[in-house]
């Protein structure tokens, strides 16, 4: 038998090792793999590494975890054939003529772009290409274009189709349906927010967002027929979102339909050809490897500290601090906050899910003022997307901060990169409280949709 390591020593050497390793810059998914089997081998024995396959093995055979390589596929195809800058195009010229137009138009078509594209990266940086040089050129101040490109950006997590909300819903035993639908208010108020701050401050104040010339204005015949161009990817994701939210299809059914809608979208715009397609396989061949090895080095990780006793261990930690229930609950979202300045998004859900989703269990429905316990684990869920959200947007190391600085151009400081979020990390704060503090906000549309 190997060595009886004390469950506390057991957390700080396994985590501290971890830190360790990530900051020398290995890459997650063998970080905690190995890491793993290592521990695994001191303190068990040869026999104890059999834990390995029996924890991969059944994410190898789920059925859900195969939409999300169909929606990065979607995504990749309609990235590639050019619709993304058509559409900015499109309602750019729409809404030019009100003053913060673009800004808002920035935020809608990331908006728009968050329902095609399950991946956050992909909308900071194309917004960044194509947004932030038109609002530079026509005088915004840089903070309200930057700041749009990446809180828009970031409502990939949240709004369906979401890569991060059906790990959540496999890792968590949630419906991934229910959790697609559920975060589709608290996604789209979001984005109000985010256009009613950047209106209300361009009015405010004309100098930080100006409408565009009037030379550049579009009349509204133009618009209608703009509108048009747009009709073939709008209507793919009102498909696909349709068949999932109306029970039509599974989200891998509709992932399915929409890759085949994507081909059919690319051939519209002229675009299908070899390349193209090649192109979007090998996206979505990374994207999708990454996903997947992440995966099964945290699970193997988080299986072993969870067999150790690590489970009940945190449970008692938080216990003991005497917070109670919501005490708690802000506790566990400022610990997701934190690492998500660390860590990968994949890798913060599949440590630290496991092991929070039994303790919001525990405490009960009652604790947080639901009627149904069954709703639990799905407003835990949506209230998990908008941390990782934050995460995205929060100084110093949010990954969309440094998305947008590997295009945005040289002569903007990080600094000011850094002080365009802070108001838009303060409007997540403010949805985040909305959600946590009237939960009908996330339960009521899937109640209506699953009775």
């Amino acid at each position: 038998m190997g060595l009886e390591i004390g469950i506390e020593w057991l957390t700080l050497i396994m985590f501290g090792s971890l830190l360790v390793l990530l900051m020398a810059g290995l890459p997650l998914a063998f970080v905690t793999g190995g890491l793993a089997c290592v521990f695994l081998f001191i303190l068990g024995d040869a026999q104890a590494l059999n834990i390995v396959p029996s924890r991969i093995f059944p994410l190898m055979t789920n059925y859900q975890l195969s939409a999300i390589p169909l929606f990065i596929f979607m995504a990749a195809m309609l990235e590639r054939a050019g619709i993304i800058n058509d559409m900015f195009d499109v309602i750019y010229k729409v809404l030019g003529s009100v003053k913060g137009g673009l800004a808002s138009a920035t935020i809608i078509a990331s908006t728009i772009l968050a329902a095609m594209v399950g991946v956050i990266g992909a909308a900071v940086v194309t917004m960044g290409i194509i947004a932030l040089p038109a609002m530079l050129k026509r005088g915004y101040d840089p903070k309200i274009a930057m700041g749009s490109i990446m809180a828009g950006g970031t409502l990939g997590i949240l709004i369906p189709p979401s890569i991060l909300a059906i790990i959540y819903a496999v890792v968590a035993e949630q419906s991934v349906g229910e959790l697609f639908i559920g975060a589709v208010i608290p996604g789209l108020m979001l984005s109000g927010l985010y256009i009613l701050y950047v209106t209300v401050r361009s009015y405010i104040n004309p100098r930080l967002g100006p409408p565009i010339p009037v030379a550049e204005r579009v009349s509204p015949r133009e618009k209608v027929r703009l509108l048009g161009n747009m009709s073939a990817p709008i209507a793919l994701i009102v498909i696909v979102l349709g068949v999932i939210f109306t029970g039509v299809a599974t989200p891998v059914e509709a992932a399915g339909i929409g890759t085949f809608g994507a081909f059919i979208v690319a051939a519209i715009h002229r675009k299908l050809d070899w390349y193209t397609v090649r192109e979007a396989c090998v996206t979505t061949l990374k994207a999708s490897a990454m996903v997947i090895w992440i995966m099964f080095g945290a699970t193997i990780f988080v299986g072993l500290y969870v067999l150790e006793g690590g489970q009940q261990f945190v449970q008692d930690s938080l216990a003991a601090t005497g917070l109670g229930p919501w005490g708690i609950l802000i506790l566990m979202q400022i610990i997701l906050i934190i690492l998500g300045m660390f860590l990968d998004w994949v890798g913060i859900l599949l440590l630290c899910v496991p092991i929070f989703v039994p303790i919001i269990k525990a405490l009960g429905a009652q604790a947080f003022g639901l009627s149904d316990p069954g709703d639990l684990v799905l407003w835990f869920g949506v209230l998990y997307l908008v941390n990782m959200q934050m995460s995205f947007l929060s100084p110093p190391f949010g990954y969309a901060l440094f998305y947008l600085r590997g295009v945005a151009p040289a002569e903007i400081p990080m600094t000011d990169i850094f002080k365009a979020a802070l108001p838009f990390l303060f409007l997540q704060v403010v949805g985040l409280a909305i959600c946590m503090l009237f939960p009908q906000v996330i339960t009521w549309l899937p109640r209506l949709v699953y009775g």
